[in-house]
């Protein structure tokens, strides 16, 4: 049951609510003004007869000053407060932080889930526990709904912007025309537990403020923290087509006293003149602050349960957390979404729940299967789950996101890792090898000193086909989101098919130097979309101009390492041949006129689209007897159904194995019967984009063949 608060600040926090002075309530309750006092500051409490006469002055029911988990609804009432247009005429036509994400559940899904790792309570080793509920109102639901939400004092608000000639005034446009033709409204709610909540004052530095009243601000409670740019939050209101948030948090830290159903809602539109009154743009449902002036601020208040209920905000247990209920959510990438449908689902909307739900489970495991993933003696740092709802009944069951599932080979690698049962080297299926690698640490403020070397972890293990793609890295730190999932470039051709994982950081564990240091470090060099690391401002600020180089120099230690461990074991000498084999000849030594019989041929070709879009491949050439003579050029073209195709330029082209490119022509080692060679396309030439093309090599005759 929920602790009480003590009775003075509760009844301080009352009378400035109900605009009542002490004097007014000691005359009301026929005491003295001393005697209120003493209730303020803890000095006395009253008698049960005398709290009575409180509860009749505040106008509130007895139960409610005796237990104090809520407010008195005397008083100034909750509703909507518009921030006034400003003074010197200058108007914001939306949130820029909001523009800087799609309006994609896999980016919220992403963002949101980042932001709980970040405020996990780590105290008791338990993971933060994350679920998604998409529910669809229709019909009375969601006419009960519009009236909690006090929505008739917002329609004249949407009626304005819906006419202006902006992205936001469109999209607030498709929004209304769901909810009021298709009498429909999508509710996506993001609960967390076991995390911090919205801590602090309304307007003090704190997690509150920084959420609920900021922009651009990064309240984060570690070093190892995903965001550091304070922009994650507007995935929030960008996935909104109403561009409004409610939220219910529980705090770990009480707050005048309290923890349970600290609610708010925040609205962000363009500005607009409604009414004769401009409006700068965000709004705020609370209750009014006494303490602004004319008591028009809206502040956070002390929800009762019905309240929280009719809002769709009622949390499942007293477990510190915060629940952020998007009004309005749709989800643009889904129209394109170009997945299977399941069977029974073939009539859905493009839009329809259903397809969020499934967008949202891939996105998850996608980005944080290894946050999900334990061993030894380590718990996972987070359990997620989806679950989807119509007016209160179950359309999917809550599905707990499953990292063996989404991420098997990956899972299994990290796993090993945290049991401490990885090897040198792969010799069977199954095996995780482990290696280190090192990433020399800038010192700061532009020394060129090195600050220490970091060894990030690399695991490899075979791939399997619910990976998706093989032959990937995956790069991550401390909280275990996926920062970057890339192929891995220059492989040789005969290789197995493989995962690898880069735990750099604090995730590479306790025991790996300067984690701390490299964690601070790559964060720094992670961008707002957290997709990669590399050059940014803050990395350049904060250490050098040449600091990103260090990341270079990790990358190459890494693919290095990988095809270390990946490389097939090359093939010993043939029986009956050895050394003498070289000084054989055979025939009269006059030399062989090439026919096309003896013409090498392209045997196989192995093509892969790398960062940048460029096409990578590798091909390996049978060459017959007398044939290592040819000089050949490999052509690469786009593959189209009619008319000539379309040829594409090289960027490189070297040889791998038994050749080597001279002048832009292939030249074979003497009586080599295979060679491998690699190239890789300048996209600058490319005519198509790479993702909707297929591509073609061939082998043409160059200068300085026998005839």
């Amino acid at each position: 049951m929920e602790a009480g608060e003590d009775f003075g600040p509760w009844l301080a926090r009352q009378l400035k609510l109900a605009d009542m002075t002490q004097t007014e309530l000691a005359v009301t309750v026929d005491v003295t003004r001393a005697a209120v006092s003493a209730w303020i500051t803890g000095r006395a409490t009253p008698r049960p007869e005398t709290i009575e006469r409180i509860a009749r002055a505040l106008g509130t029911d007895l139960a409610t000053v005796h237990t104090r988990t809520t407010d008195t609804r005397a008083g100034l009432p909750v509703g909507w407060y518009h921030r006034p247009g400003h003074a010197d005429g200058g108007r914001e036509l939306g949130n820029a932080a909001a523009f800087a994400f799609d309006a994609d559940v896999s980016v919220l899904a992403r963002e949101t889930c980042q932001n709980s790792l970040d405020e996990r309570i780590t105290a008791n080793g338990r993971p933060v526990r994350v679920r998604y509920t998409l529910h669809e109102l229709t019909g009375e639901d969601l006419a009960r709904f519009r009236e909690a939400l006090r929505w008739d004092d917002l329609y004249p608000h949407y009626e304005v912007v819906r006419e202006q000639k902006q992205k936001v005034g469109r999209v607030v446009d498709a929004g209304l025309r769901d909810m009021y033709e298709r009498d429909r409204l999508v509710l996506l709610r993001v609960d967390d537990y076991n995390a911090a909540g919205l801590t602090g004052d309304d307007y003090d530095d704190g997690r509150f403020a920084a959420v609920v009243r900021r922009q651009l601000d990064s309240h984060k409670s570690g070093g190892s923290a995903g965001g550091s740019y304070g922009l994650g939050k507007a995935t929030l209101w960008a996935t909104s087509r109403l561009g409004l948030v409610l939220i219910n948090s529980t705090l770990s830290e009480p707050h005048e006293g309290r923890t349970e159903r600290r609610l708010i809602g925040r609205l962000d539109l363009p500005w607009r003149r409604v009414g004769g009154e401009a409006c700068a743009g965000p709004a705020w449902l609370g209750r009014p602050d006494p303490g602004s002036p004319g008591a028009s601020v809206a502040r956070s208040w002390w929800a009762d349960e019905e309240t929280t209920e009719a809002l769709h905000l009622t949390r499942e247990s007293a477990e510190p957390g915060t629940s952020f209920l998007i009004v309005g959510a749709h989800d643009v990438a889904s129209l394109a979404d170009d997945t299977a449908v399941p069977d029974g689902d073939e009539g859905e909307d493009d839009d329809s729940i259903q397809r969020m739900h499934r967008r949202l489970v891939r996105a998850l495991g996608r980005n944080f299967w290894a946050s999900m993933t334990g061993g030894g003696d380590r718990l996972p740092l987070l359990e997620a789950s989806v679950r989807t709802l119509r007016n209160g009944v179950v359309v999917v069951p809550e599905e707990r996101v499953d990292p063996t599932v989404s991420q098997p080979s990956r899972t299994r690698a990290l796993k090993a890792f945290l049991d401490g049962s990885t090897v040198e080297r792969l010799t069977e299926a199954g095996q995780v090898a482990a290696v280190t690698v090192p990433l020399n640490l800038p010192g700061r403020s532009g020394g060129r000193t090195s600050l220490g070397e970091h060894r990030a972890v690399l695991l490899v293990t075979d791939a399997e086909d619910a990976d998706g793609k093989p032959n990937r890295l995956v790069t991550m730190r401390g909280n275990r989101m996926t920062v970057r999932d890339s192929a891995v470039p220059g492989l040789p051709l005969a290789v197995n098919p493989f995962q690898a994982v880069l735990l750099a950081g604090t995730a590479a564990g306790p025991q790996a130097p300067f984690a701390a240091e490299a964690e601070q470090f790559l964060r720094a060099a992670e961008p707002p979309e957290h997709n990669k690391w590399g050059q940014t401002e803050e990395l350049t600020l904060t250490y050098s101009t040449s600091a990103y180089r260090r990341i270079n120099g990790l990358t190459r230690e890494t693919n290095a390492a990988i095809k270390t461990l990946v490389a097939r074991p090359k093939k010993g000498a043939r029986q009956g041949g050895g050394r003498l084999a070289p000084k054989l000849t055979i025939g009269s030594g006059k030399k062989r006129r090439l026919s096309a019989v003896s013409m090498p041929v392209l045997e196989e070709l192995d093509a892969q689209v790398v960062e940048g879009g460029a096409w990578q491949v590798i091909g390996e050439i049978k060459i017959p007897p007398g044939g290592h003579a040819w000089r050949l050029v490999p052509v690469a073209k786009f593959d189209v159904r009619s008319g000539p195709r379309p040829t594409i330029e090289w960027a490189e082209v070297t040889g791998i194995d038994n050749c080597q490119v001279v002048d832009g022509t292939l030249r074979f080692a003497d009586n080599a019967r295979s060679a491998t060679f690699r190239g890789v396309t300048d996209p600058a030439t490319h005519a198509v984009r790479t993702s909707l093309s297929g591509l073609v090599v061939e082998l043409r005759t160059g200068e300085g063949e026998s005839s």
